[in-house]
């Protein structure tokens, strides 16, 4: 299972249920792929054919959203 969390044109974040014995972290799937983010301190975890240019953009998205992106994985790894 794979919850949407935020949706922010086509970029689609979201969490895998496997992943309980990483730090928080979220997954941002592309049209060209996919990359990870570590939430605390923010930072690129893995990319997976995400441009150079879109990586910033979804860094800067983070970064903006990270009081919702971490509210939303602790609900969703603390249930």
């Amino acid at each position: 299972m794979s919850p949407t969390i935020l949706k922010i044109g086509s970029y689609r974040f979201h969490f895998y249920s496997d992943e309980l014995n990483e730090p928080p972290h979220i997954h941002i799937e592309t049209s060209d792929g996919e990359c990870k983010f570590w939430l605390n301190p923010i930072r690129l975890a893995r990319n997976r054919g995400v441009p150079q240019h879109e990586l910033r953009k979804i860094e800067k998205l983070v970064f903006e959203n990270i009081n919702l992106l971490m509210e939303k994985y602790n609900e969703y790894h603390n249930s």
